[in-house]
């Protein structure tokens, strides 16, 4: 006799696993479908974002970063240091515990709410049955009142170069280093490509990041991507615009890499290679051929505002449908389709979803760039206010970057934050809040921030965008 349940959920990353605990919770019976495992040969739930992205990239970058300060910027603070050396396995396996513990407890987390583990992979049959493939091969077909696909993604394979897993690797690849690379390439110069070039920048590691576009960080914010190629730039990463890679040969322990750019055919030697072009759909061998359920030629599955497909009580959400591939959009839209099943009329505003790079500094912004919305033809005032202006930033030493609050030249009504400069991501959440409820500039600005911190900054940006700014001179209007 086959197990029955209220809602199957295909996959535990952060959708999946988010809308798992919430559909338990709503008093739905619930079972959670997953095949991956760790080093040990253990199920882990947790996905990409805990188990080879969102958090160990993080682990990674704070540890660098530590060392960088420690190495290069303690003396400001009359702080003395002998030699300061890093063990690159320490480091490493440092992450690897963060991982285990955040993925146990996503198990943890299951017990306690309820719902079902199942470990194997999961395919969608016609009817909302689910065929789970289990580890030992055996196969047992599961019965769902509601199936929600939430497979993720997987790095984007390129074939002029390959992943060897050795000299050429992935993102997955790349937190995995056990030394640091003289010489380290990196293909893409977006979100992946920027945050893994500075970890092994940051410890010694000569870096060129090859971008295919001429344009750098092209979703950001104009004055933000200029600040940020300039401030990577020096901090040492070689990030070569227009610059598309054609070709790949590993000898030994080292690849030469050819790209073309507007000086032609190029050649460059590198220790090691990461590959950081992109994501793609895990759709492969999710669906059986009479599920009903349609995906287009990219690998996404169509899916409407609620995340429902063509087929009634058949959800899909996160890295497998249109949209940003973010794990914060993964786990609200899990949220949605689950008290929407409930009954509820629960909506998701896809306008205001966060983006941050954590690189240092970091980058951030919520709403609309500059440059978009002067393309809509809306007009708008900006008001910006440096970190460079900023007591709490220049106490931590940490100046670099601004604030950037674009509002409706007209209503007042805020449309976009954007941050580059130190806890951007705190930052633009604030804005994110205050846009979400419809917030004007004057609004902010009428807001009592505490003092010192860096959210000042903010309520600064917000009062220059009707030159109100306090601690910088205002801009006159045109």
């Amino acid at each position: 006799m086959s197990q029955k349940f209220d809602v199957v959920v295909i996959g535990a990353g952060p959708g999946g696993y988010v809308a798992a605990i919430k559909a338990a919770q709503l008093g739905l019976s619930t079972a959670c479908i997953e095949k991956y495992t760790d080093k040990e040969g253990k199920l882990a739930l947790g996905g990409t974002c805990l188990n080879v992205g969102c958090i160990p990239s993080k682990a990674l970058l704070d540890s660098s970063w530590k060392y960088h300060e420690a190495k290069d910027a303690f003396a400001i603070h009359g702080i003395s240091t002998g030699e300061v050396k890093m063990d690159v396995p320490a480091m490493v396996g440092r992450k690897a515990n963060i991982v285990k513990g955040l993925t146990s407890g996503v198990a943890t987390l299951f017990k306690a709410n309820g719902v079902t583990s199942l470990q194997g992979h999961g395919k969608l049959l016609a009817g909302k049955k689910v065929e789970l493939t289990k580890p030992d091969g055996s196969v047992e077909i599961i019965e769902a009142e509601n199936v929600i696909l939430a497979s993720g993604s997987r790095p984007i394979d390129i074939p002029p170069a390959p992943v060897d897993n050795n000299v050429i690797v992935d993102s997955t690849g790349a937190l995995e280093f056990q030394s640091v690379p003289k010489r380290l390439g990196v293909i893409g110069a977006g979100v992946i490509g920027l945050e893994l070039g500075s970890v092994w920048s940051r410890l010694g590691a000569q870096v060129t990041v090859l971008e295919a576009l001429d344009t750098f960080l092209m979703a950001a914010d104009a004055a933000v991507s200029k600040e940020a190629y300039k401030t990577l730039t020096k901090q040492g990463l070689d990030i070569k615009l227009g610059a598309r890679v054609t070709g790949s040969k590993v000898n030994g322990e080292e690849v030469v890499v050819t790209y073309t750019d507007a000086n032609g055919e190029q050649t460059i030697t590198f220790d090691k290679l990461i590959v950081a072009v992109g994501r793609r759909p895990v759709t492969t061998e999710l669906l059986a051929a009479d599920s009903g359920v349609t995906i287009d030629e990219r690998g996404f599955v169509f899916v409407d505002d609620h995340c429902a497909t063509s087929v009634p009580g058949v959800y899909a959400i996160g890295d497998v449908v249109r949209g940003m591939m973010l794990a914060h959009k993964a786990s609200e839209e899990g949220i949605m389709v689950v008290e929407r099943i409930k009954g509820h009329k629960t909506e998701m505003n896809y306008d205001l979803i966060p983006s941050v790079i954590y690189t240092h500094p970091e980058i951030a912004w919520v709403g609309k760039t500059e440059q978009a919305l002067k393309a809509e033809g809306v007009e708008v005032n900006v008001g910006t206010f440096p970190f460079a202006a900023s007591g709490r930033a220049m106490a931590a030493n940490d100046t670099g970057g601004f604030v950037k609050v674009i509002a409706d030249a007209k209503t007042d009504r805020v449309l976009g934050v954007h941050v580059i400069g130190p806890s951007a991501a705190e930052l633009v959440q604030q804005g994110a809040i205050g846009m979400e409820f419809g917030t004007s500039a004057e609004d902010l600005g009428m807001m009592v921030f505490s003092h010192p911190t860096l959210s000042e900054a903010l309520h600064e940006a917000a009062l220059a965008v009707n030159g109100g700014a306090i601690h910088i001179a205002n801009r006159k209007k045109r």
